[in-house]
Parts: C-alpha cells; structure tokens; sequence
C-alpha cells in the first residue's frame, strides 16, 4: 500500500468525542501518521514485529501500522472512551492485522518487555502530549523513558524545538537519533480557552534506536 493511500485509508479514523484538555487530546492529523507508519515501514521497524502505539487516543498509528504486516500491535491510553472510539475506527479502517487495545498508563505500560531484544523488535510509534498544560510540562519526558524501556527503536512526534532534549535524552540512555524531520500539526478549535478556530503547530518528528540495556530510571534523563 502507498503512502498514500494509506493517507486515505487513516482519513476514515475518527477523532475524540469529547476530548480532555488535561491529557491533551489533539488527534494527529492523516497525513502525518501515514507518513510516520510509512517512514517505519521503510526502515523496517513494522512487518514482522511488535509495535506498540503509548498514548494511543483514537488509534490512528496503531491501526496505521496494523496495515503492514505487523506480528502483533498494542495500543495503550489511560481513557476508555478515547480506547472506545478507536476500537470503532478499527471497524472502519479494517487492517489485516488485529490491534489489541489496552487500558492503561502510557508512561508505565502494562506491558511485558520480554520480547525486547529478540529478533523480531519492537518498536513504538507515539504522538505524546507536548505538556503545554500547567502541571503537565515537559509530559513527552514520561513517554520517552518508556519507549526506552520497552523497545529497540521508537518514532515519536514532539513540539518544535525538541531536537537537543531528545538528542540528550536518547545519549544518556546510550541510544541515539537516527533520524529528525519537522511536521505540522493541524489543531481545529476544541476547547473554550483556545481563540483560533484553526492553528498550526509546528512539530518534530524523532526516530530514535535505544540499546537493549536501556531501562527506566525515574526520568533522570535529557533534563530540560
């Protein structure tokens, strides 16, 4: 499948119903999780082995990469009802490859690593909050040092200006950022606070190789 018409196909995924401003829930838009799953696929961090999507929302990168041929894919977000509305958008998209979705925190997954390592790999796509919320700052940290934990390689999406946090991040893990791109990010009006009824924000795009030591350390890592 092409890039995109992959595109096409995630168009059908539906956003929140009713999202929630404290776990800033902005849908990530086709084209850029086409682009994503299509970058991964070419890397081949897809077929053939785990992928894991931490703060999955309505699942428009799980169910991205439940088109290429994946052994197994596991979305994980802490809202039910975000896990609801993306277990319709799998009706919809209908990809070759179940999603298994999975109630629970993103940053401490519910998840067995045991599988890290092996041939097949496992990888984790993620769009995490950007923690432009008060008491929620620097959120994409959490994410992070999961994705560490969890897998050999990871492509994440984060706020303009990331590159140096994430580069310190990923070498004080022993890992390393393999590649880096800028992205836009659509957002229409979703919340009372916000004036525009469209903005752009402008994001970047990590895919970053952790070593197989890499482990949880409470989040000492790349401060910023």
């Amino acid at each position: 499948m092409s890039k995109r018409a992959l595109e096409r196909r995630l168009a059908e995924v539906r956003g929140f119903e009713d999202p929630r401003v404290e776990l800033e829930q902005y849908p990530t838009p086709a084209d850029l999780a086409a682009h994503l799953v299509h970058l991964a696929d070419v890397h081949g961090d897809v077929a053939g082995r785990t992928v894991v999507d931490l703060g999955a929302g309505t699942g428009v990168l799980a169910l991205g990469a439940a088109t290429r041929d994946p052994a197994r894919v596991v979305a994980v977000d802490v809202d039910e009802v975000a896990l609801n509305r993306a277990r319709e958008n799998e009706r919809r998209v209908a990809p070759a490859v179940g999603v298994d979705w999975v109630r629970g925190d993103a940053t401490r997954p519910p998840l067995c690593s045991a599988g890290r390592g092996a041939d097949a790999g496992v990888t984790v796509l993620m769009n995490p909050p950007f923690g432009a919320q008060r008491g929620n700052e620097h959120a994409d940290r959490a994410f992070l040092d999961a994705a560490a934990s969890l897998s050999d390689v990871s492509y994440s999406i984060h706020n303009e200006g990331s590159r140096e946090f994430v580069e310190a991040f990923a070498g004080d893990a022993g890992g390393e950022v393999t590649h880096a791109f800028r992205a836009e990010l659509p957002l229409e009006r979703q919340f009372a606070f916000q004036q525009e009824q469209r903005r752009v924000l402008d994001a970047e795009v990590f895919r970053v190789e952790w070593p197989p030591s890499s482990t949880s350390d409470g989040g000492s890592r790349g401060k910023r």
